[in-house]
């Protein structure tokens, strides 16, 4: 045992973490909340050299990034709130098995079996996340593990009108859809298609404006905002004019900057 406090006594009081290229930083005695779990055999049993680290020497986990921070929470306070409309049940409770977490797998699995339940017609739990169907007045009654907060679409686009002003419009394609919000709910919603290449190793609670999705089509940034419960509130638009060229007669090219905000 002397041996076990020597070692633990190794890493410092606060660690920083970087699972998945995700970083979060927390306490010492929560990762080893939970006896004979991975992360309380990892960080009592070994040493700080053991452990593989990154380029800015936190300890590195190739795991989930995102999902980790429901593993965090249930270290810290032994229970299990999931977002509503969550999907990633099932990804969630292989994360938990790969740390070792027995109770935790077991309350996601539970949690999995009674969505299943709701979804054929039986009542869902009191703190059963909603289904995307569930009308507008019970989705105010949200799982206390539920996440309120706005996401902001933006997109640049432009478009060309010839001299003939009955002539159709020329319109190009969407440059790039860009993500304003919450860096967790971010990726709550959006998930895999979010790209982060502007703004990496930001903190879950953290805001950013520098993300953008991988999407070719507005509409498909909508529908996922639709299926995890998200409704527009707002939206604004501006645009310039400009020639194609010098001559006044040739086409003008219109640039304008899109935003769309959705609330939860």
């Amino acid at each position: 045992m002397a041996q076990t406090d020597s070692q633990s006594a190794a890493f410092p009081e606060i660690v920083e973490l970087n699972v998945g290229g995700q970083v979060y930083v927390t306490r010492l005695e929560t990762l080893t909340a939970v006896p004979n779990s991975l992360l309380w055999l990892k960080f009592t049993q070994s040493s700080p050299g053991d452990l593989p680290k990154d380029s800015k020497g936190r300890f590195f986990f190739d795991r989930d990034g995102f999902l980790f921070r429901y593993i965090l929470d249930y270290l810290r306070d032994s229970e299990l709130f999931l977002p509503e409309f969550f999907k990633e049940r099932r990804r969630l409770q292989k994360e938990a098995d790969f740390f070792q977490l027995p109770e935790l797998s077991r309350r996601v699995a539970a949690a999995s079996k009674d969505s299943s339940y709701a979804e054929d017609g039986g009542e869902p739990d009191e703190t059963e996340l909603a289904s995307p169907a569930t009308s507008s007045s019970d989705k105010a009654l949200r799982s206390p593990g539920a996440s309120a907060g706005y996401i902001t679409v933006g997109y640049r686009g432009s478009y060309t009108i010839g001299r003939d002003i009955q002539a159709d419009a020329k319109f190009r394609r969407v440059a790039r859809i860009t993500v304003c919000s919450k860096i967790s709910l971010a990726k709550e919603v959006f998930g895999e298609t979010l790209n982060e290449s502007r703004d990496p190793d930001r903190p879950p609670d953290k805001y950013t404006s520098r993300y953008y999705l991988k999407y070719n089509f507005l509409e498909q940034a909508f529908d996922r905002l639709a299926e995890t419960g998200f409704h527009m509130v707002a939206c604004n638009s501006t645009g310039t004019c400009s020639y194609a060229s010098n001559d006044p007669g040739e086409d003008k090219l219109w640039t304008s900057y899109t935003e769309y905000v959705f609330s939860r």
